[in-house]
């Protein structure tokens, strides 16, 4: 690329991010959290208690340029000790060989987040819908921005494959995962 191609590209790369502003996530106000049906009747929920994410975002066009997070599958809480000992185990997250869950954006549009979810070595593309996105001024005079991420995933998919047939039909736990994240980010 010669040098006018190279200007021309650092100013397009440029001009693209003087919107951007970095958020960093309010871990008191947020929460990573699914739901999964159980014996084919009722539905367990839980959540990840350790997770950090990285925001960009337009306050003006009310657009991410970034949202990418990590997840410690360690930190996984049903509020059954001996179930969250299993879901870590080889079984379901196999936490110690693969200690991160990881989330990647790669588009932005009409609501929806599109990117890489990557779970027990295994990457592949996902799409969350945003809702409820607002923004406003706290207290003290800080910008903070709010959403909810839904979406699901087929937890098989990932090689988390664990499972019982249930005598009368069905199995222990459905292949299908709902996701439901929660997230406040104050402006850095």
């Amino acid at each position: 690329m010669n040098f006018l191609g190279k200007l021309i590209l650092g100013m397009f790369l440029g001009f693209s991010l003087v919107n951007a502003t970095p958020f960093m996530l309010d871990k008191s106000h947020s929460e990573v959290g699914f739901s999964v049906k159980h014996l084919m009747i009722s539905n367990v929920k839980g959540d990840f208690t350790d997770y950090d994410g990285e925001i960009d975002f337009d306050l003006d066009s009310k657009t991410f340029n970034k949202l990418n997070a990590v997840i410690k599958a360690t930190s996984i809480d049903t509020g059954i000790e001996k179930r969250d000992n299993h879901l870590r185990s080889a079984d379901f997250f196999y936490a110690e060989k693969f200690p991160n869950i990881i989330f990647n954006m790669k588009s932005y549009k009409d609501g929806k987040v599109i990117g890489d979810l990557t779970m027990r070595g295994v990457t592949k593309e996902v799409t969350l819908e945003v809702e409820e996105l607002a923004s406003v001024k706290d207290f003290k005079g800080n910008n903070r921005i709010g959403f909810s991420l839904t979406g699901k995933v087929n937890r098989i998919d990932y090689g988390l494959k664990w499972n019982k047939a249930l005598e009368f039909g069905g199995v222990a736990v459905s292949e299908e995962v709902k996701l439901q994240i929660e997230v406040e980010a104050i402006e850095k």
